[in-house]
């Protein structure tokens, strides 16, 4: 006989043994005091700064976003009703689409309730419904497309992170009637950038179907904060661009933008899309106050990469290694598990700093590390006080400095 709770424990005593167990912090935000939080453990409760969160620029806490969801919900109540077809699309979902539309220059967007949501409901039903489909995806794709991709049953050829001739030899090579290649603009563990310009002029070379996630750029980069494609002037080579609102825009939801066929497609056709109750009014009405104000306002991000400048200089004179790939995300490489994790603890209970331990299989093993992300919102004390605790921490459990 099966003995399942064996199995089950078992499994996560492997996990527990190489540190890979994941422990959640319980905390409790802030209003009007971002990156403050308190922290709740099981006799005592203190408070905290947060370097970890994805809520970049700290719209969660902004007004104008706070009031057009309170005024929503006094408006039409807490939740949708159901689903997109079934009495679930609100005004507000309308009006959210297309701003995003407007944002991203395209014929149509469809939101999905989460941005892992759409990049797997979207890859799923492009894989299954186009003719001997094959994915091109980069390597280092998050875990949200890679199961997108394997649910639709279609073939997945995986290219060299960012590896143009890589990619180019394997589209060659290929003789698959539908192509797409997948791929992400910022990568969120290293906060590197992809190519894009480079893999639109071989996506029209080789006839393929581009797909971009801009979750980690979208708000961030760009002239309206539509993202790194918006920067590099190529938003109108893309074929799909999935965004979320739950990071830079402070809320909640996925999305895609597309021209009017390909969008229509997928709203037809996503049962991720098509079975699931529509986000509340509230959310997109949020979501839409926040994209609106981004567009015209860069005081966020300006003060953001102040504080991502300076936290840098703060660890090049201490000696952390960290990734510089000159993007908002700061990965400070630990490299064992084990040590990643005391390390956040060691932060969290001696210096009131929170940063989540990133390991496998987030990263590959022997590449840990605490991915710290900043906001405008964190003091140049905070900076200081993050960047000796680092220092601290480090001497204490001998880890490897830079050179």
């Amino acid at each position: 006989m099966t003995d399942y709770k064996k199995i089950f424990k078992e499994s996560l005593d492997k996990l527990k043994e190489e540190g890979n167990y994941r422990i959640f912090a319980d905390l409790e935000k802030i209003a009007g005091n971002f990156p403050q939080a308190l922290n709740y453990q099981e006799n005592s409760v203190s408070e905290v700064t947060v370097w970890c969160s994805n809520d970049y620029l700290g719209m969660s806490q902004n007004q104008l976003v706070i009031e057009n969801m309170i005024e929503a919900i006094n408006k039409v109540g807490a939740g949708s009703g159901g689903t997109r077809n079934i009495s679930g699309t609100n005004h507000y979902h309308v009006l959210l689409e297309r701003e995003l539309c407007y944002l991203h220059q395209k014929e149509s967007a469809l939101l999905f309730n989460s941005g892992y949501l759409a990049n797997q409901a979207t890859l799923s039903t492009l894989g299954k419904k186009l003719p001997d489909c094959v994915f091109f995806s980069d390597e280092k794709n998050h875990a949200s497309m890679i199961q997108g991709m394997k649910n639709s049953g279609a073939r997945k050829i995986i290219f060299g992170h960012n590896n143009l001739n890589d990619l180019e030899k394997k589209l060659k090579a290929s003789n698959a009637e539908s192509k797409i290649i997948v791929f992400e603009s910022v990568y969120s563990m290293d906060g590197n950038f992809s190519p894009i310009a480079r893999i639109c002029e071989l996506a029209k070379k080789y006839n393929a179907l581009t797909f971009l996630d801009e979750v980690h750029a979208v708000g961030i980069y760009g002239k309206r904060g539509a993202g790194v494609a918006e920067e590099k002037g190529v938003m109108n080579k893309i074929d799909i661009i999935q965004g979320t609102l739950a990071k830079a825009f402070g809320v909640i939801g996925g999305y895609i933008t597309g021209n009017k066929e390909i969008i229509d497609f997928i709203r037809s056709f996503a049962s991720g899309f098509i079975f699931t109750t529509s986000l509340p009014p509230c959310i997109a009405a949020g979501a839409y106050a926040s994209i609106r104000h981004l567009k015209f306002s860069d005081i966020e991000k300006e003060k953001m990469f102040a504080v991502v400048n300076k936290l840098r200089s703060y660890l090049k004179k201490y000696e952390i290694p960290f990734i510089d790939n000159g993007s908002h995300i700061i990965p400070v490489i630990i490299g064992d598990a084990k040590l990643c994790k005391r390390a956040s603890n060691i932060l969290l209970d001696e210096f009131n700093i929170y940063v989540q331990p990133i390991n496998f299989p987030t990263v590959p093993r022997g590449t840990e590390r605490l991915r710290i992300t900043a906001s405008p919102n964190h003091t140049d004390k905070m900076v200081k006080d993050l960047a000796t605790a680092l220092k601290s921490v480090f001497n204490q459990l001998n880890i490897v400095k830079a050179a």
